[in-house]
């Protein structure tokens, strides 16, 4: 790994001679990441390489870039009424925005995976997202709903004939219309009110039958993302209970549903990306699934915006972590370029540990939706849980790697230690993915053997991945006091199952170190604490990106 040599100041003079700071990380590929790519290879999507590689071209340049840091320096904009009085309830983006999302839907980000039934599909997919997203989070959250959407529309098979084709277009056509007179369609969601939050089964939003085969909700939502996708998936409470609902922005005559957007949110993070709190007041629905299967229907999209969740996570931590390397690589200090110093080193080792487990474990449940495997029940929300709770430790150790540079709004850094948190919030948070896991163990116990399977498919290779198994099979089998030692158990089972994967695939100083530190207690509290025999040098090369 060579570093820029650092250049001395004139004698000129001058106070303002710019020197010792690195070239601007653009122009490279984000794709040329080989945990990724060996990824996407093993799980069945070798065959997209190419056009990862292109894509990751466009997300390294300077106009992508510019696209993402406008996207959330011009944040979206609540119109209410016209200046007549009507009401709009429309929001207005910056026209970066709309290229983020039109690059998004033309490389099928959105739901064409759905549509395409060549093998690997969904992991071609899943691979895309995590290049894609490192330009910018926000506009990830409608493409990863309208993915999302189609499993869970799919249960009433009418409205899947009428909707699913625009929902799996490649052609992002924005704006308020008819759905039927548009080339594409974006989706999104309404499950949370303020009184429920997770707890979405006391929800008070109600749905009657209007005799003519809709429905008319009433109520309030409170974070509904999104708000200009062409439709969403709502749960309210019908007469024979808790039910999920589509509702689309506009009718199919031609004339706005009841979509009152009372206000925006103002939100720590991801700001690009428009979430608000609608009302409902005569609005008109479709039941989708069973009457009183809310949650059953609902969650066939819940998963898939889990999975998301996982996916970008990884792809926020390796943005954080070739921001870190490129520093390094550049910027001399103590005598030297601080990529060779050997504190300096044992960090970004450690940060590229914790990314390319994250990345492993992502695509590799994308390769478990790809082929529709048991293990996917349980993994998902391991995973979920897992991932993203790291992405805010990484991205925050990966700013401290630039120091003062990367505190600074220009560095890019700070945008992505704002929208860290989110993944791990969205969809369900730590408490909530911990109990569905124990949920899933009682209702799926196939997926737990899945699981079990999975983790030990590695048997015999390493010493401290072979003992966490065993350690793991012996806390699946306590039931005493589960809830209290949810956590606790979830945790380990992401541990021993991304330390299976680097195992069986990643290059041996990863996998040794990986389970040694994570696995075997070989670590301190921190990041940089992995032991000095580790190989660092080969852990750090391999995740730099290409200069």
């Amino acid at each position: 790994m060579r570093p820029v040599t650092a250049t001395t100041a004139t004698s000129s003079g001058s106070t303002h001679e710019v020197f010792n700071q690195p070239p601007p990380l653009a122009g490279h590929d984000v794709a040329a990441d080989a945990a990724l790519l060996e990824a996407a290879e093993r799980e069945g999507a070798g065959w997209a390489v190419a056009d990862l590689h292109r894509l990751g071209r466009l997300a390294g340049g300077e106009q992508a870039q510019r696209w993402g840091d406008e996207a959330n320096r011009y944040e979206p904009r609540l119109l209410t009424h016209d200046r007549y009085g009507h009401r709009l309830d429309e929001v207005e983006f910056h026209p970066s925005w709309h290229r983020l999302m039109d690059v998004a839907v033309a490389e099928g980000l959105a739901g064409a995976a759905w549509a395409d039934p060549r093998p690997g599909a969904h992991v071609a997919r899943a691979a895309g997202f995590h290049v894609w997203s490192q330009v910018e989070a926000g506009h990830a959250c409608p493409i990863s709903m309208t993915y999302a959407v189609v499993p869970a529309l799919r249960q009433s098979p009418e409205l899947a004939a009428v909707y699913e084709p625009l929902l799996t277009s490649r052609v992002y056509d924005p704006g308020l219309r008819t759905p039927g007179q548009k080339r594409g369609l974006l989706a999104g969601m309404g499950m949370t009110e303020k009184q429920g939050g997770s707890d979405v089964r006391a929800n008070t939003t109600t749905a009657a039958p209007a005799g003519d085969g809709t429905w008319t909700l009433r109520g309030h939502k409170w974070f509904t993302s999104a708000p200009m996708c062409d439709l969403f998936l709502v749960l309210a409470q019908a007469p024979g209970g808790l039910s999920c609902f589509l509702v689309p922005r506009v009718l199919p005559d031609g004339t706005r549903n009841v979509f009152r957007i009372q206000r925006l949110k103002d939100k720590l993070g991801n700001r690009s990306n428009a979430s608000s709190e609608p009302e409902f007041d005569g609005t008109v629905a479709w039941l989708v699934g069973a009457e009183g299967q809310g949650v059953r229907t609902i969650i066939e999209m819940v998963a898939m915006t889990r999975l998301d969740c996982v996916i970008g996570s990884a792809s926020g931590m390796r943005a954080a972590l070739t921001q870190a390397i490129h520093h390094a690589r550049h910027r001399a200090a103590f005598g030297g370029p601080l990529v060779e110093k050997a504190a300096m080193r044992n960090v970004l080792a450690d940060l590229a540990l914790e990314s390319e487990a994250a990345t492993a474990l992502a695509i590799r449940l994308a390769g478990a939706v790809d082929r529709n495997e048991p293990l996917r029940r349980l993994a998902i929300p391991v995973g979920k849980f897992w991932v993203c709770k790291r992405q805010p430790a990484v991205v925050g150790e990966a700013l401290e790697c630039l120091g003062g540079n990367g505190y600074v709004e220009d560095s890019g850094l700070p945008r992505l230690y704002r929208d860290a948190p989110l993944n791990s919030i969205w969809e369900g948070s730590g408490n909530v993915q911990a109990l569905d896991v124990l949920r899933a163990m009682r209702r799926a116990p196939e997926s737990v053997e899945a699981f079990l399977a999975e983790a030990g498919a590695a048997a015999g290779a390493d010493r401290h991945l072979d003992a966490a198994v065993a350690d793991l099979r012996e806390r699946l089998a306590d039931t005493s006091d589960p809830e209290a030692r949810a956590r606790r158990v979830v945790e380990r089972m992401a541990l021993v199952l991304q330390g299976s994967l680097l195992v069986r695939h990643a290059p041996a100083a990863v996998a040794d170190a990986f389970c040694a530190s994570r696995l075997g207690g070989d670590w301190g509290q921190t990041f940089g604490t992995l032991s000095p025999s580790a190989d660092l040098a080969a852990i750090v090369e391999r995740a730099a990106a290409p200069e």
